[in-house]
């Protein structure tokens, strides 16, 4: 009897907290928040005044009081109260306001180059918010188990996580991490080289947003026989507002140096593994996952450059989130994969 109250008032999250984005899934439901990792405050009354959708909209565009902030970089907390509202206010939104509700166990995917601080800061946030127990696994791990494969199993599997902040490459194998690089260089750093690109290119500045608006638009890991062009509006030197046309070529050229860099952590880490799980590897191919893997011709990129197959698992941004979904629901597997 009390098993089933326990259940009932019981509602257990999985989070993929995410530099650019948070997704939240709850136990029997899936996926129901997935919203900007972003949190507006108004600094003279300390006060936040929106989480997520609405905080991204005011970026770039906020009066001296209103900060905009996104409080993870790279992967890492970098405003520990800021992160505690963030969470706070989704795990509120996915709890409800049941008076009788009773506190969750949550599992957290974190980039595997976690640092013990850096863990200890994720763990605090989430209890601070709410959360009864706390599970961190590696976002590789969770991408893996998101994406069906086999990660129980005495077999090589390679996976290649591409988010906003961190890119992490591992291979696993009977549950556990056996070779790994988390780089902090993803989708955030492809808007800056972007935005670093046409201020040196056209002398002109653009935002974070037109950045990555260029990069879903024209982005591109190989340089591509259609010529695209898209109008761009920014600010020149002088402050005045301007307007260039660049294309997909600029903009391939522009990002070649961060996909040069993901590429070498995959090659890295290849080097690191078994021969016996690098044979598989080659046999099975390397699972991209992350919403940043989706820019176009990267698996192309990879496949070249590695001479192993490359290929998208299903919904590639959501792989993540339905990996610690799907331990919130395990918790035999979450004690042998959790950090």
């Amino acid at each position: 009897m009390f098993e089933a109250l326990k259940s009932y008032f019981m509602v257990n999250l999985g989070i993929d907290l995410g530099t650019a984005t948070t997704l939240v899934y709850m136990e029997g439901k899936g996926i129901i928040i997935y919203e900007p990792s972003i949190v507006a405050i108004d600094t003279k009354q300390n006060k936040v005044l929106a989480v997520g959708k609405e905080a991204k909209e005011m970026v770039g565009k906020t009066p001296e009081n209103i900060r905009a902030i996104r409080p993870l970089r790279d992967g890492v907390i970098t405003d520990f109260e800021v992160t505690q509202a963030m969470l706070s206010y989704f795990i509120g939104k996915a709890l409800g306001k049941g008076i009788f509700r009773l506190r969750p166990r949550i599992v957290i995917g974190v980039p595997s180059g976690i640092t013990p601080v850096e863990k200890k800061a994720v763990i605090d946030a989430a209890k601070s918010a709410g959360a009864r127990e706390v599970y961190l696994v590696s976002e590789p791990m969770a991408a893996a188990i998101g994406a069906g494969l086999p990660v129980e199993e005495p077999a090589g599997n390679m996976v290649v996580d591409i988010g906003g902040g961190t890119t992490d490459v591992a291979v696993i194998s009977l549950a556990g991490i056996v070779a790994s690089t988390s780089l902090k260089v993803a989708g955030d750093e492809m808007n800056e080289a972007i935005t670093k690109y046409i201020k040196e290119k056209y002398h002109m500045f653009i935002g974070e947003q037109t950045a990555e608006r260029i990069k879903i638009e024209l982005g591109s890991a190989t340089e591509e026989e259609e010529l695209k062009v898209m109008e761009v509006k920014g600010r020149d030197i002088s402050g005045l507002p301007k307007t260039v046309e660049i294309t997909n070529k600029d903009i391939t050229e522009a990002l070649s140096g961060v996909i040069e860099e993901i590429i070498n952590a995959i090659k890295n880490t290849l080097e690191k593994t078994p021969p016996e799980l690098a044979a598989e590897i080659a046999e099975r191919g390397i699972v991209l996952a992350g919403g940043s893997s989706l820019l176009r011709n990267l698996d192309k990129k990879i496949t070249q450059e590695v001479k192993i197959k490359a290929y998208h698992c299903e919904d590639p941004i959501t792989a993540v989130a339905r990996g610690v979904g799907k331990l919130v629901e395990n918790i035999e597997l979450v004690k042998k994969v959790s950090l």
